[in-house]
């Protein structure tokens, strides 16, 4: 069971996410760490957590962001600064005259890209860095959903793919293998791109370790991660970059919930005013249980419910939890680790309400809501 917030939930409005400012900068003091160590640059993966209200903060730790994307390029390169990196499995020419303007490394998911886009990168006015993006066809990753390096993936340039490639004007090489992962992981992925892409790395200025590594977690082994990039650096004389996303706000969020009403079954099913469909979509996809304060395992304690979302989606289920006391209609109920891949991700489906968006400081304990969504926002995304 983990412990009551040091916040009343009901000062927020619910549901709600809600950004620990104090485990935010704990965080990205361990991550600035890794810099200060090594000397290899960290870019925040916007992927992965967006809230530019946070970007003031994260700003004096990371050297900047990387976007999968032109809308993802320009909320790094207007609220964030710093470094701006894109890659994406394939670009339009439209979405390349917006990049051009705001990125500093762009990197390129084939050879065919490459070719398709390379006169217009070279004609900006701009000083770009071109990189491409291999696929060591080694991965650990067990959920196939997020397996990067999965039989027949889109995701990257193979060794065979690369031999014979006219690589002028390229200047780094950009893996992503990983995904809430230890170093470990890394030293062997590591070992097998070396194996198969070593002889292309002389000409070269950079390598992009991706993301996926879970460098803030309590057990993720720090100086393994900067033995492996100051040798690596040493060996190539290579800069290296790495970005995480999901590593920057693990464990330092919430989403604040109510319960609207109890229903009776085999087993109490609570409703509440959030939704794993909308609000949380990774509890489906992943699929995982996000930790309940106060709660336990179905069992665990006397009174065991389902928690259950607020669409009409069947299955928009979060899971099974127990409590020491019945559940009561109106109660708040606060879901943990709940920053990364939710805002990110959350939609409008069946016009639930999107979670409201605020900040918690432990250091003068200031509550602040940066944004409540309503009807318009709804709206707006429709025609």
């Amino acid at each position: 069971m983990t412990s009551l917030p040091s916040f009343d939930p009901a000062v927020f409005p619910s549901p709600c996410y809600v950004c620990d400012l104090g485990l935010l900068r704990k965080n990205l003091e361990v991550i600035a760490g890794v810099r200060q160590r090594t000397g290899c640059k960290i870019l925040l993966a916007l992927k992965g957590f967006a809230m530019f209200s946070t970007f003031p903060l994260i700003s004096r730790y990371l050297q900047g962001t990387c976007a999968s994307s032109p809308h993802e390029a320009r909320l790094g390169k207007e609220e964030f600064g710093g470094e701006v990196h894109v890659y994406a499995p394939a670009y339009t020419e439209k979405d390349m005259e917006e990049l051009l303007p705001l990125v500093n490394h762009i990197s390129f998911n084939s050879i065919n890209q490459w070719q398709l886009h390379r006169k217009k990168v070279q004609d900006s006015s701009r000083q770009l860095s071109c990189g491409l993006r291999i696929n060591p066809q080694y991965s650990e990753v067990k959920v196939e959903l997020y397996n990067p390096c999965a039989p027949n993936s889109r995701l990257g340039i193979t060794l065979e793919e690369l031999k014979g490639a006219d690589l002028t004007g390229i200047s780094g090489l950009h893996f992503h293998t990983m995904c809430e992962q230890n170093s470990d992981t890394l030293e062997r992925t590591l070992a097998e791109v070396e194996k198969k892409f070593a002889p292309y790395f002389k000409n070269l200025q950079w390598m992009n370790f991706g993301g996926g590594h879970h460098i803030s977690r309590n057990d993720y082994d720090v100086d393994r991660l900067c033995t492996l990039i100051n040798s690596f650096q040493a060996r190539y004389g290579l800069e290296v970059y790495l970005e995480p996303g999901e590593a920057i706000a693990l464990n330092a969020g919430m989403l604040v919930s109510t319960v609207l009403d109890i229903i009776e079954r085999d087993r109490p099913i609570a409703v509440l005013d959030t939704s794993a469909a909308a609000h949380m979509p990774d509890v489906l996809e992943m699929p995982y249980r996000p930790e309940v304060i106060g709660g336990g395992q179905p069992g665990e304690k006397k009174f065991t419910y389902q928690l259950a979302g607020l669409s009409c989606l069947a299955g928009d289920v979060i899971g099974y939890y127990s409590f020491d006391t019945p559940l009561m209609t109106g109660q708040k109920l606060v879901f943990l680790d709940m920053l990364h891949y939710t805002m990110v991700k959350n939609n409008t489906f069946n016009g639930v309400q999107l979670p409201a968006i605020a900040t918690y400081d432990p250091g003068d304990e200031t509550v602040k809501v940066i944004k409540e969504f309503g009807y318009q926002d709804y709206r707006s995304r429709l025609s």
